[in-house]
């Protein structure tokens, strides 16, 4: 039998105590009891994928010609920028990820304001300082299409026109932020360059008070102020007609860079929350139904060992529940599928422990061997499948994070954390429980309490 049984009664009560906590808590907050402080604050809500809440997936694609296929790292990069600028817009939860060699998948479970983000998430966000002389480009006289990069001296057509050339783009930015005009009517976007950045606007503002300074956002001109002043001080203002709204969205793209590539929108597609909540309750109730299937037969077949593996099952989706909300994981349908697929191999793992048992009481063992004998002897057989399971789970999570297949992604997680968890309950929980209602009852007829 068991050694050490105390301690392990001991262990499953402080591990299901603080399972049910976490499991039954929306918020979890720890003080130090002496200085009041914080020492653990962690939200508990539970995080619903975009086909249970509802929300906006968008399919980006790299802007480029066919035969040009982008880099990893370029797509990594580009990657990483859309999730910062989503992050910055104050959408949460949001899940960004390469999809092949030129895609990238964006899920935003319950968005609303799915025109902001998408505006924000396409743009290049690349900004130019562009010397427009004597020229205003937001009254119509010039159109910017023509001119040359930053350092290179511009040329002097026949016509007599200078020739529009960049003073200096938006990577020697150094920090962005949105502040209200001085008539508080209006926003205006404050920056700071980099030391060589406010070289070049200071001796390019020092030579050229009175002319006009255009800037552009992704080739599309967004503010054409007069050089009034030298300004070497390395600090400005970009004015505009800026709402709120569309001058955060244009600090956002400064602030985290200019995409490495540019991304064109190939699709989207909006879930509506209404939809999300009726998958929810569909499985929930498949669940609540399938475990009372699963309860009788267990009963009606294996009648003590049946009742205990029960509980170890319901002890098994508090733990499992518990490391979903403390670890943030997010559920999805198919997840919650892997989740399901997980409870059958541990149901799996006490039936052949049970069977074991049961070929080991005909064979006229006692019920301490047959016990011993029972685990020994099926702990091959639970080790084999669940490691299979669980290789497998680690194969699908690849493919899901190499081919953007978020569904592949979230039952592949949550299949292979079911597996571990429910070797652990099989093992060590469902053992447990069983020797110790062995020892409270004392049963003789083992026809009757084992259904031989």
């Amino acid at each position: 039998m068991i050694r050490n049984l105390t301690n392990r009664i001991i262990l499953i009560v402080i591990i299901l105590a603080l399972a049910l906590w976490v499991d039954f808590s929306s918020a979890v907050t720890v003080l130090n009891p002496v200085t009041a402080e914080t020492l653990l604050a962690r939200d508990l809500t539970p995080r619903l994928g975009l086909d249970l809440r509802g929300g906006l997936q968008v399919l980006l694609e790299a802007d480029l010609p066919e035969n040009e296929t982008p880099t990893s790292a370029s797509m990594d990069i580009a990657r990483d920028i859309v999730q910062q600028r989503t992050d910055a817009l104050g959408v949460n939860e949001n899940v960004i990820q390469v999809a092949g060699d030129r895609r990238i998948v964006g899920e935003f479970p319950g968005l609303e304001d799915t025109e902001s983000v998408l505006a924000t998430i396409q743009q290049t966000g690349l900004l130019e300082f562009v010397d427009t002389g004597d020229f205003n480009p937001q009254d119509g006289s010039v159109l910017i299409t023509d001119y040359s990069p930053a350092g290179v001296i511009p040329e002097t057509p026949a016509d007599g026109i200078t020739v529009f050339h960049t003073i200096m783009t938006g990577t020697e930015l150094n920090s962005v932020n949105v502040a209200q005009d001085t008539l508080g009517s209006g926003y205006l976007i404050n920056f700071v360059l980099k030391s060589n950045g406010a070289k070049l606007f200071g001796d390019h503002t020092s030579n050229n008070t009175g002319k006009f300074l255009t800037i552009l956002l992704d080739k599309q001109v967004i503010s054409a102020p007069v050089i009034k002043d030298s300004i070497t001080s390395g600090q400005g203002s970009i004015s505009g007609r800026f709402t709120y709204e569309s001058a955060n969205a244009f600090a956002i793209q400064l602030r985290y860079g200019s995409l490495p590539i540019p991304l064109k929108l190939v699709e989207t597609r909006i879930i509506g929350p209404t939809l999300g909540a009726d998958s929810l309750n569909k499985s929930l109730a498949a669940g609540l139904i399938g475990l009372t299937i699963v309860t009788l037969f267990m009963v009606i077949y294996y009648r003590m060992p049946g009742i205990v593996a029960v509980f170890s099952i319901l002890i098994y989706a508090a733990i499992a529940f518990a490391i979903f909300k403390w670890f943030h994981f997010t559920l999805t349908l198919p997840g919650i599928a892997g989740f399901m697929l997980s409870t059958g191999t541990a149901l799996d793992s006490n039936i052949l422990i049970f069977e074991r048992i049961k070929e080991e009481l005909r064979s006229g063992r006692n019920l301490t061997q047959a016990m011993d004998l029972g685990w020994t002897r099926a702990w091959p057989s639970i080790r084999d499948s669940n490691l299979a399971a669980i290789i497998t789970s680690v194969i699908l999570f690849w493919f899901g994070s190499s081919f953007g297949a978020t569904i592949v992604k979230g039952f592949s997680l949550t299949l292979a954390l079911g597996v571990i968890i429910s070797l652990f309950t099989a093992i060590y929980i469902t053992r447990t429980l069983l020797a110790i209602t062995l020892k409270t009852f004392k049963p003789q007829n083992f026809e009757r309490w084992f259904g031989l």
